[in-house]
């Protein structure tokens, strides 16, 4: 099975899929985030975020 990754548009509690795919990767470390296990990311930027780790070093590095 070929995995390929989704396009999305992200809104406060939902996402779209504007592209069909299996996957997308995360803003701040490269993962990839099988899109049943998405949650987590930030509508401003548009950016998806593996786990509350990654999220936490990208709002600590924002702030410098």
């Amino acid at each position: 099975m070929r995995k390929k990754k989704a396009k999305l548009v992200f809104k406060h509690n939902s996402f779209d899929i504007i592209e069909d795919g299996d996957y997308v990767l995360c803003a701040v470390s490269g993962k990839e985030i099988i899109l049943e296990n998405l949650n987590y990311w930030n509508v401003e930027l548009q950016e998806a975020y593996y786990s509350p780790i990654e999220v936490n070093s990208k709002f600590k590095n924002n702030k410098k």
